[in-house]
């Protein structure tokens, strides 16, 4: 297991926890972070862009032209792709880009892309955050107290939510709840901060 250290709101030290080796010791398995990625982003797309065929556009119900003696190529309707105001050839439909993932996969990305956070010593552990109430400038003083200066991302408990408030307004920190925790966010932001509460099975260190 590997061991870090707890900080508090005012980057002092303040005891020592025992990362789970389940879930933030595992090789990073880079092909199903990319997979998973790819499905969550994929999910994400609406899936609504139409366009019209020639059968679907208004008008075009006489023959433009004579069939012959015009000069020209014989025409049969001016809502042709060719013409003007006519339909879109193999256009884009409604459709679902939804990719189906195994749970399984799924987690594997996760712990991945943690476990990738605590090799590159980027992924701390507060003891509490200690808000009674939203205050945004203490939610950037902590940040600075604990040396972070890029893309975080907070894990916070459904309680939390003077925390939440705190460091919603920011633009480089992002909030999330530990059960909507996933591997999109985490690899999306340099840094991750968990507290005590939030840790997953987290053990305390002798």
């Amino acid at each position: 297991m590997t061991t870090i250290t707890i900080k508090n709101t005012s980057g002092k030290d303040s005891g020592t926890v025992e990362l789970d080796a389940a879930t933030f010791g595992v090789q990073p398995n880079v092909p199903v972070m990319h997979q998973v990625v790819t499905a969550q982003l994929a999910h994400r797309r609406a899936g609504t862009q139409s366009t019209k065929t020639r059968a679907e556009v208004s008008g075009g119900g006489h023959k433009p032209g004579n069939q012959k003696g015009g000069g020209g190529a014989r025409q049969g309707s001016t809502r042709s792709p060719h013409f003007s105001g006519g339909g879109v050839a193999l256009g884009p439909k409604p459709r679902k880009y939804t990719q189906r993932t195994p749970k399984k996969m799924v987690r594997l990305a996760l712990k991945s892309a943690l476990s990738d956070r605590v090799n590159t010593e980027r992924l701390l552990v507060v003891d509490e955050w200690g808000f009674a109430e939203p205050s945004t400038k203490k939610a950037i003083a902590t940040l600075e107290a604990l040396g972070i200066k890029t893309s975080v991302l907070i894990v916070v408990d459904k309680n939390d939510i003077a925390v939440a408030k705190s460091f919603r307004n920011l633009y480089h920190a992002q909030v999330i709840q530990v059960n909507e925790l996933n591997a999109y966010d985490v690899l999306c932001n340099e840094w991750i901060i968990f507290s005590k509460a939030t840790l997953p099975v987290q053990k305390e260190a002798q």
